[in-house]
């Protein structure tokens, strides 16, 4: 009877053993199914509400779907509305000039500055002058010698023919005169073509600035031999006032153009940075190119800009407007207020009863927050311009001035009371 107690509490010793040695998983599972039931009771008995609490709820947020929604309205008016054409382009100067030597020559002096501003004639460069005084003392010296020769030659002449006259002399030699006088004739022309060709030559020493504009980079240094071949030259000029933008415009739009200029109309044009919102310069339209570009279907134009403040650079990249026309009188609205779907343009329209209706209009052009409209609206009628993501047919509105939809400076959120009343009656409007 021992041996059998001994043997079971041994038995019992090694059962425990091996739990107390089992892994940490094993308790994990029913420890984890106990905590979910107990989070399941909770929710069932402290989550439910008393049916008297649900039904104010449940009323608060049907009144809350019924509340006004509030918008920001704006009337629609007459006025005047400008009618443009946008198009692409780059500045493009009237001149530019590479100014080279004419002659061949040590450059001695530079008198110019690298982007100064210069006049048409200012002196630039000058290249080594001696050789070409030498040959104009040279060719002075020539001249001088042929005309004392003419002048004998002629001298002898009016001696033969006195000879001649009293039979002295053969006819023969009188004309053998007249043609040595002739001669020197011809020899003395040719002196004072090369007086003068070495009177340019010496000119063409002093380089001077063919037209007014702005330097650019020097291109040859001071002490360099140049040449009338040299293809780089000394620097080039580029002519900043006036200046001229070269712009595309869609073939379409041509007709219009064209007959604004055969009536002698001038066309103002405006000039903006690439982002289109500074403007550069403005000028007025100067010609039209003579054939439309049929891989991209647009036509070529050219203004002019006098660039009094150098804004406009050339090759610059910037965007065009061209006042077309002005369309006086007509029906406009706020282009904030235009709404595009399915159904096409539209607009909310607020109605005296504080609710909207959703009026299809058809709009003209376009200039600014406003937008000519064609057919849909009339003169007087308030349209929704802020708030109608939240708005249907039908729906009642509460409409508000645009003064009140500012920040105030104190940093207070706008329309402080809509939000007090929003937490007093529960959802808020459209929710």
């Amino acid at each position: 009877m021992n041996r059998t107690s001994t043997a079971s509490a041994l038995t019992s010793r090694r059962s425990l053993r091996g739990v107390l040695l089992s892994p940490p998983w094993i308790w994990l599972v029913p420890l984890i199914v106990l905590c979910a039931l107990a989070a399941g009771a909770y929710f069932f008995f402290f989550s439910a509400k008393p049916p008297g609490e649900q039904q104010r709820e449940d009323k608060r947020g049907q009144d809350g779907m019924s509340r006004p929604v509030p918008v920001t309205g704006a009337p629609v008016t007459t006025g005047d509305i400008n009618v443009y054409l946008n198009g692409l382009g780059s500045v493009t100067p009237l001149n530019t000039v590479t100014v080279r030597s004419r002659v061949d020559g040590q450059l001695m002096r530079v008198l110019f500055r690298e982007g100064q501003i210069v006049k048409p004639g200012e002196l630039l460069a000058e290249i080594d002058p001696r050789p070409f005084q030498v040959q104009l003392t040279q060719a002075e010296g020539q001249l001088a010698r042929d005309v004392a020769l003419l002048e004998n030659a002629r001298t002898d002449l009016a001696r033969y023919q006195v000879l001649l006259e009293q039979d002295s002399i053969a006819e023969q030699q009188l004309a053998t005169q007249a043609a040595l006088v002739r001669q020197y004739e011809g020899a003395v022309k040719t002196d004072r073509g090369a007086v003068d060709n070495a009177r340019l030559q010496l000119i063409y020493s002093r380089v001077t600035a063919p037209l007014g504009g702005r330097i650019g980079l020097r291109l040859v240094d001071p002490g360099n031999i140049v040449h009338a071949t040299d293809t780089t030259g000394l620097v080039v000029i580029t002519q900043l006032q006036p200046i001229a933008v070269i712009f595309t415009l869609p073939e379409d739009n041509l007709p219009a153009v064209m007959d604004k200029l055969q009536h002698g109309d001038k066309l103002v044009v405006d000039a903006y940075d690439r982002s289109g919102r500074t403007k550069l310069a403005t000028g007025y339209l100067l010609t039209v190119d003579n054939q439309i570009d049929a891989a991209t279907g647009t036509v070529k134009l050219k203004a002019q800009f006098a660039n009094e403040t150098y804004k406009l650079f050339p090759n610059q990249f910037v965007n065009v407007r061209m006042l077309l026309d002005v369309e006086r009188g007509v029906t406009r609205m706020p282009t904030a207020s235009v709404q595009r779907g399915t159904q096409g343009t539209f607009a909310y329209v607020i109605k005296s009863d504080n609710t909207v209706t959703m009026r299809t209009i058809k709009l003209g052009p376009t200039e600014g927050d406003f937008a000519a409209v064609v057919s849909g609206l009339t003169p007087g009628e308030q349209v929704v311009v802020d708030g109608s993501d939240k708005l249907r047919e039908g729906a009642k509105v509460e409409p508000i001035s645009k003064d009140t939809t500012a920040a105030p400076s104190d940093g207070a959120r706008p329309h402080q009371g809509g939000g007090k009343r929003r937490r007093e009656g529960g959802a808020a409007p459209g929710n």
